[in-house]
């Protein structure tokens, strides 16, 4: 699995924490957002749920960990776009019931509130039973026919509630996309000339020109 860690400005010192749990458990990992404060051009929750859209649109990540202070300004940035699907995860019981109940593509950590002694600690735990059991298995068991079915009614909810992302790019303001394409190793991340989607790869083309 292809996991991007997208850290914003407020919780940028956190990124190491983040990739240290995220260690050894045979994934490949793209630190793709703020690896340190003082970073430019600066990345608030505004662009990382961009950005959190925009790999997991390209096909670039197959799930995604962000956060900010509390989660929640990054949790709702992330879920304006299509094919997000996104929990705020504090614990690692949390964790452990979206992977197997929704089963979704996106982590929104709180990295500022709540977040002292022990703190890498609970990222371990979190990440530990993250990946302990199948996505979208079910719990309890006698759910799962009915919890799969929710997941897809979801998948589909999202692509009727939302313009395309193609078109999301085309009309969104410089001042959010700009520091995000340009932002360094996205464009190396993205490759926007191999997109397979041609209006995808387009619009993407034009803002970036």
């Amino acid at each position: 699995m292809k996991i991007a860690v997208i850290n914003e400005t407020s919780a940028a010192d956190k990124n190491g924490a983040i990739l240290e749990a995220l260690e050894g458990r045979g994934h490949e990992i793209i630190n793709a957002g703020m690896t340190k404060s003082g970073m430019s051009p600066e990345l608030t929750y505004i662009h990382t749920g961009f950005l959190t859209a925009l790999l997991l649109n390209t096909g670039r990540a197959d799930m995604v960990v962000g956060g900010c202070g509390t989660g929640q300004g990054y949790l709702n940035s992330c879920m304006q776009y299509p094919g997000v699907f996104c929990g705020h995860i504090l614990t690692s019981l949390d964790a452990w019931l979206f992977t197997q109940i929704n089963g979704g593509n996106c982590l929104a950590l709180a990295l500022n509130q709540g977040y002292g002694w022990a703190a890498d600690v609970n990222l371990t735990f979190i990440f530990d039973r993250l990946f302990s059991v199948e996505r979208g298995i079910g719990y309890p068991a006698h759910r799962k026919e009915s919890q799969a079915q929710s997941r897809r009614t979801l998948t589909e909810i999202s692509r009727l509630a939302h313009r395309s992302f193609p078109e999301i790019i085309d009309t969104l303001p410089e001042e959010i996309l700009t520091p995000c394409l340009s932002y360094p190793g996205i464009g190396e991340l993205v490759q926007v000339d191999t997109l397979k989607d041609p209006a995808l790869k387009a619009a993407l083309q034009k803002r970036m020109n």
